[in-house]
């Protein structure tokens, strides 16, 4: 299974500035030095002891993360700005041509940094292709359709001038159906807390489990060892989870349906999840400061003695294999 970090953010898309940009190219220049430009090999070793937030960027647009399991099968949570980007990709593969594509696209929620996206993915504008929509909410079509009508698209979803030409299909998720299978691999699904309501997602590969729980206010009833819980988060490879707020801003913003990295590691702990990706970073932070938050989040597993514990921060661009 390969995890791909297309969109990172939360709540807004937050491109780098031109004064980050600027901020950035300055404080490298104040770092060299004279033996950091004696030659081609001095150069590379400077520039490979950079720091990430200068070397880099966490990336700007909003929730987008494409899985591909083992038997090559394309699944999709959420159509943030990231699937943009995604669309691109996908058209450039170089099996895009030879056959139809079909992908599978599963919804947290449709708030707007959830779905802008959608209208930007090229794929959907390819008739040879079919894109299956999954989401627990009854209108989802009607949910996803509205963005792209007068007065906020020039463009409706399926209009005869300009729509999208793919075949579409929306699988809504029963309330007794706890699963639903895409070829071997096994999709799960449990309710967090968010204002509106909101889905986790989790998925079971070829014996690996991975857990996609975005914009999650984590409570005490997450934490218990009820039947359901322990069917859904125990035991899995990897764990990508809201971790927006710093502490002080969570207790500013209680009921706002995020969380922090203390309470994901806690939660982590609890569950016997090995690896940890903070997600859904907050669009005031930059990226010296969510990798500072990083940082303190490593410092935190250390003191309570979970340094097995793989903890980092999503970054967009990024490929993880499980």
């Amino acid at each position: 299974m390969r995890v791909h970090f297309w969109g990172v953010r939360g709540s807004i898309a937050t491109p780098l500035s031109a004064a980050q940009i600027q901020a950035k190219i300055s404080a490298v220049v104040q770092r060299i030095t004279e033996k950091d430009i004696a030659g081609q090999d001095a150069r590379e070793r400077f520039i490979a002891s950079l720091p990430q937030w200068l070397f880099g960027t966490i990336g700007g647009n909003t929730t987008c993360v494409e899985l591909e399991t083992d038997r090559g099968n394309h699944i999709i949570f959420d159509a943030g700005s990231g699937i943009r980007e995604l669309g691109i990709h996908l058209q450039n593969s170089f099996d895009y041509l030879d056959h139809p594509q079909t992908y599978h696209l599963f919804f947290s929620h449709f708030h707007w940094d959830h779905i802008q996206g959608l209208p930007f993915f090229t794929p959907a504008y390819d008739s040879r292709n079919t894109i299956i929509v999954y989401s627990t909410r009854p209108k989802m079509r009607e949910f996803l359709e509205e963005q792209m009508k007068w007065p906020y698209f020039p463009v409706t979803m399926f209009g005869k001038k300009g729509g999208f030409t793919a075949k579409f299909e929306f699988r809504c998720i029963a309330p007794d159906e706890p699963y639903i299978r895409i070829g071997d691999t096994q999709i799960g699904w449990h309710r967090v807390r968010h204002p509106g309501g909101c889905v986790a997602y989790s998925v079971l590969d070829n014996q690996k489990k991975m857990i996609f729980s975005t914009d999650t206010e984590l409570r005490p009833q997450d934490f218990e060892k009820n039947d359901t819980n322990i069917a859904f988060y125990s035991d899995a490879e990897l764990l990508i989870i809201d971790a927006q707020y710093t502490m002080t801003d969570s207790i500013e913003k209680i009921g706002w349906g995020h969380s922090t990295f203390s309470l994901a590691i806690d939660f982590a702990i609890s569950w016997g999840i090995k690896r940890v990706a903070l997600f859904h970073h907050e669009p005031t932070y930059n990226d010296k400061k969510i990798l500072a938050i990083e940082a303190s989040a490593q410092h935190y597993c250390n003191y309570v003695g979970a340094d097995k514990l793989e903890i980092f921060s999503a970054v967009e661009g990024t490929d993880i294999y499980l």
